[in-house]
């Protein structure tokens, strides 16, 4: 039989709501420097915070300009990465792949 879950005290639902905003807003910053050119997609995979390691390769990619949504899925399934895979759960020759396929600009 399950354990009931225990009930939550009334600041802590609104302290859940206010750190998913933070870590979107994070995640939409972080995304919006891509698309600028601002950081390399190399920058984005190396930043060890919760914020990138949760983000989804997909949407990674659709973030590099001028990769729009049917490019990003065409190269997520070249590359054998799942459309749901976060940047967390790569593995490193994924990663690699990766980098090699978009390098840095310089």
């Amino acid at each position: 039989m399950p354990t009931p879950i225990p009930p939550l005290t009334p600041e802590q639902p609104a302290e859940a709501l206010a750190k998913a905003a933070r870590v979107r807003k994070e995640r939409a910053e972080m995304l919006a420097a891509l698309k600028a050119g601002r950081v390399s997609l190399l920058d984005v995979l190396d930043r060890g915070d919760e914020t990138a390691r949760q983000t989804r390769v997909l949407s990674l990619l659709q973030a590099i300009p001028g990769i729009g949504t049917v490019r990003a899925r065409r190269h997520l399934i070249d590359l054998g990465i799942s459309e749901t895979r976060r940047i967390q759960g790569l593995g490193e020759r994924q990663r690699e792949r990766l980098v090699k396929l978009f390098p840095p600009q310089s």
